[in-house]
């Protein structure tokens, strides 16, 4: 069974993966960050947690306001840094744990934590720049643990209240302790602390208030639970009120614990931390970790009954995310006419196993739902090529048009998503049958 042996609270700004990059680690300037952050690496090195869950915000890099979330969840296989303007940062992929973060989301789902969820993001300096001074990623290797990224919109209000990320942190020790694999996790908590970035008031510290925080973080967590944004962003800044994040942590630690460590440095824009909270939690309680796995069941138990159903879940998601991702970008006028001129060049281009290809070139609609793909993505694919839903329908179920239409009330209706870019639409003439649609 997984459970949290601590929390580490690290700040994120950029100047840490700057100076590393520099190699400025001797810089007097830069010498202090490195110095309060090694005992915390020391730690991880010394514990060796299979999986650390990184609370962080990304800084509008790959979030941007066409869709902002609270809290967003990664179950992606894999990791990379962003570019953020300047390049991505010369770090290696860090390997995700999909089977965690598959069983968090349900987890906070069912406990009423209204989350999104991503793959195929770069993570930006928010999750990276701790990360980079905290493991040696550079060993034959690679990184020495898996992710699993918990983004938090942070930057556009309205935003969660600092006690509903005190919450989320107290529901995440209840996934986590109920997840059946038997991993060592930490939970790393990113951000703060007081600092301002923009406006008149750009440049604004706090360092009594920065203290203090730390104070109350290890020992009274609830008082900070109760402070506004408002109250948050007068005392550290209003891009420090992003401290709030820490309460995640800090929720998902025991009442009481053990601080092993902190430093505090101030050398320019932001107030930089670095501290370790060992977990001083007891084993579970009898009943409680079956009582929340039951519970995480109860919304799609016998769904299982349902033959030919085929819920799309995480496990689907994952494995189908890059054939999906393909397919959808099929919603793009250019993609569509590559595929039209050579679907196999550009399916080979894009990376699809030869099974994918084959599914997709096949027009296997069957396969390609029993594969993982969405039925979103078929119709996507139906309008590209010129076959109806209905073709569609009738193949997923094994039968002829003519026979899936005698179950339907309108059995002359044929239809598909296509607009006006969908090119001849053959299944409107019925002497033109689109070919391969009986598979």
């Amino acid at each position: 069974m997984a459970r949290i042996i601590g929390g580490i609270a690290v700040s994120h700004t950029p100047t840490i993966g700057f100076a590393f990059d520099q190699k400025k680690h001797a810089d007097p300037v830069w010498a202090p960050i490195f110095s309060a952050f090694e005992p915390v690496k020391q730690w991880l090195a010394e514990q060796k947690p299979d999986v650390a869950i990184v609370t962080y915000n990304d800084h509008v890099t790959s979030f941007f306001f066409d869709h902002y979330s609270a809290f967003a969840l990664g179950i992606g296989e894999s990791w990379s840094a962003a570019d953020e303007g300047g390049g991505a940062r010369d770090l290696p992929p860090v390997a995700g744990h999909p089977g965690l973060a598959a069983h968090i989301g349900q987890s906070l789902m069912m406990e009423e934590f209204d989350l999104s969820f991503f793959q195929g993001k770069g993570l930006d300096h928010g999750a990276f720049s701790p990360m980079s001074v905290l493991w040696d990623h550079q060993q034959a290797g690679g990184w020495p643990v898996s992710i699993v990224p918990l983004q938090m919109g942070v930057l556009q209000f309205p935003v969660p209240t600092a006690r509903r990320f005190y919450k989320l942190g107290q529901a995440l020790r209840r996934a986590v302790e109920s997840y059946p694999e038997d991993l060592r996790v930490v939970v790393v908590a990113t951000g703060g602390l007081s600092h301002q970035v923009h406006g008149e008031r750009a440049g604004f510290n706090n360092t009594p208030w920065d203290l203090q925080f730390l104070e109350l973080f290890e020992q009274d967590p609830e008082r900070l639970a109760q402070l506004t944004h408002a109250e948050l962003a007068e005392l550290g800044g209003a891009e420090g009120a992003e401290v709030m994040m820490w309460l995640t942590m800090r929720g998902a630690l025991s009442s009481q614990v053990k601080k092993l460590h902190q430093a505090y440095y101030l050398p320019s824009m932001t107030g930089i931390a670095a501290a370790i909270y060992e977990n001083q939690a007891g084993p579970v309680i009898a009943g409680e970790v079956e009582r929340h796995r039951a519970a995480m069941q109860v919304q799609l138990a016998g769904a299982e009954r349902l033959a030919g159903t085929y819920p799309f879940n995480f496990e689907r998601s994952v494995k189908a995310f890059r054939l999906n991702g393909f397919l959808h970008g099929l919603i793009e006028p250019d993609q569509r006419a590559a595929f039209r001129a050579d679907e196999l060049a550009v399916m080979q281009a894009a990376g699809l196993t030869a099974e994918e290809i084959r599914l997709v070139h096949q027009r296997d609609w069957r396969g390609l739902i029993h594969y993982g793909v969405i039925f979103f993505m078929l119709e996507k694919l139906g309008a590209v090529v010129g076959v109806s839903n209905l073709h569609i329908y009738a193949a997923m179920r094994g039968q002829s048009l003519e026979d899936f239409q005698k179950t339907r009330n309108a059995p002359g209706a044929l239809y598909s998503v296509a607009g006006k870019d969908a090119g001849a639409l053959d299944w409107n003439a019925p002497e033109h049958a689109p070919a391969d649609t009986h598979r």
